[in-house]
């Protein structure tokens, strides 16, 4: 099949469904008209606005992975798709920091820059998150995050330099085209943080962690009617379990759980204490605790599961089947008191949908 044809036939799938939730059967025939010159003149079609604001939410509708998807509809959709420069991606970038931050009342926003055109990147942004702490190895031993330990070296090479603490927040690596990477250091002002304490454990205070306020993933890739959005930058709010179950927890990440067992005088000598678990719920209350405490948008992963539901609940009522990965979905703490554990999902792709896509600097 040639990449026009399979182009066309992607297009009119989105367009059929996307006209009809919006109410709009009686221009679908005009429309595929126009994108089917238009393919045939350019190899390529261009969205209206319309039809990106509504196929971003339908990529969010889709996001098999995604445990919050029942807020789709309320996704702020920033058109970006006439910016060229790095400067401007930068300004933009910002804005959708503000914006998504919003005084700690968190809202859903993307940001769309330009799509390939002839299978050509136009925009790609490096960092998997806007915001996201580097990380650092010495002797053996890791300061920061260590997942971000590849990516904070290809930022050094570029030319930045961090402090070294274990919560630099790294520099945003924005390329156009084939030119090269340029990294800009972001403003104290954009980047929110929440200091972590406990409600009833002082002590935890001395732990001196933090984390961002808004988890925004800037290298997935846009997928709208055959169109692809390498540089579509999204946030949701966190559910706690991320920080305070993964980010926090996780040996391969910060690995707070031995110090935290520690703090509160836990028996680490053996497994059956269930240490690591009571240390586990502690830690999760701290991030929930300090989030609520500072104003900060976030949710626990029981409200989130019943809001899931709700979801599903609202597709089956519009003749839609919930598609998930159930592997994804299930919290990472207590998944039996959920009602995710009980059920499955069918993980097939939908599209509109989010992608990932290689590392440009690998």
């Amino acid at each position: 099949m040639d990449y026009n044809r399979e182009l066309y036939q992607k297009a009119t799938a989105f367009i059929e469904t996307c006209y009809r939730e919006l109410g709009q059967e009686d221009a679908i025939a005009s429309r595929l008209d126009r994108i089917t010159s238009e393919i045939a003149q350019c190899g390529y079609y261009t969205h209206t606005a319309e039809e990106l604001t509504h196929g971003a939410k339908m990529a969010w509708r889709n996001s098999n992975r995604c445990i919050g998807r029942l807020f789709w509809q309320s996704l702020e959709v920033t058109d970006a798709r006439h910016l060229d420069t790095e400067d401007d991606i930068f300004a933009a970038l910002l804005n959708h920091l503000r914006t998504a931050t919003n005084d700690g009342k968190i809202k859903p926003v993307i940001t769309v820059f330009k799509p390939k055109i002839g299978g050509a990147q136009q925009v790609r942004i490096w960092n998997h998150q806007l915001l996201r702490y580097a990380g650092y190895e010495t002797d053996g031993e890791v300061i920061g995050d260590p997942a971000s330990l590849s990516f904070t070296g290809i930022c050094e090479k570029l030319g930045w330099q961090g402090r070294r603490t274990p919560f630099d927040v790294l520099p945003l690596v924005i390329q156009t085209k084939e030119n090269a990477p340029r990294w800009y250091s972001l403003p104290e002002d954009a980047v929110p943080e929440v200091a972590i304490t406990h409600p009833a454990y002082p002590s935890f205070a001395d732990l001196q962690l933090k984390w961002y306020a808004v988890p925004i993933i800037s290298d997935m890739m846009l997928e709208i009617g055959g169109i692809e959005y390498t540089a579509a930058p999204f946030n949701g709010w966190y559910m706690g379990t991320e920080i305070g179950a993964r980010n926090f927890a996780d040996p391969f990440r910060y690995h707070m759980l031995p110090k935290v067992a520690s703090l509160l005088g836990l028996d680490t000598e053996r497994n059956a204490t269930l240490w690591k678990d009571k240390a586990l719920v502690e830690l999760n209350i701290a991030v929930l605790h300090s989030f609520k405490a500072a104003g900060v948008t976030i949710v626990d992963h029981h409200t989130a599961a019943a809001q899931l539901k709700r979801f599903e609940e609202n597709e089956r009522e519009s003749g839609r089947e919930v598609t998930g990965d159930w592997t994804w979905l299930i919290p990472p703490l207590s998944p039996a008191a959920t009602h995710i554990f009980h059920r499955s999902y069918n993980n097939a792709q939908l599209s509109p949908a989010f992608a990932y896509q290689g590392k440009p600097y690998e």
